[in-house]
């Protein structure tokens, strides 16, 4: 029996459950906002608000336990390009692919006064090919940015150019 067990164990082994948690995690934080299945939301929730408590206090230690459960070394992750000069390129990268950066200092301080319940989830319906219960994932108090919509342009105004 699985009595006082919390884990969800979502059909895989221990490494590729944490690993993917990670992802998740990862791309919550870079993106905001995350589709995934009901029970893998349920799962990434605890993850993702316990990092957000971390990142509410901002310690060294606690960025150095956020960069080890989310698989992110920030000095090793960064690759500049020759044709981009170092300084800008890593101060891009930082700014949207550095997801310690990214919680520690945009995400944690909006929820500063909060204590707890930092995501939602909002349930979607089924997908089409094996009825499993879709949701979104997240942040309560932060903005989503909109892609902006792909311009048509007419063909007749595509061949004048």
């Amino acid at each position: 029996m699985r009595h006082l067990k919390r884990t969800a164990k979502l059909g895989r082994q221990f490494e590729h459950r944490n690993a993917m948690l990670a992802n998740m995690v990862c791309s919550l934080i870079k993106h905001r906002r995350v589709t995934t299945t009901l029970a893998k939301a349920k799962a990434v929730r605890s993850v993702a608000e316990k990092m957000v408590t971390l990142g509410k206090s901002g310690t060294l230690h606690d960025r150095r336990l956020v960069a080890a459960r989310l698989r992110q070394q920030p000095r090793s992750l960064f690759k500049g390009t020759p044709k981009r000069k170092g300084a800008t390129a890593r101060a891009t990268w930082r700014e949207n692919e550095d997801v310690v950066h990214i919680l520690f200092d945009q995400i944690a301080p909006n929820f500063k006064e909060r204590q707890g319940g930092y995501t939602r989830i909002i349930r979607l319906n089924q997908r089409q090919g094996d009825a499993a219960q879709r949701a979104i994932l997240e942040w309560v108090d932060l903005p989503v940015e909109a892609a902006p919509e792909p311009v048509k342009e007419d063909k007749k105004a595509a061949a004048a150019k």
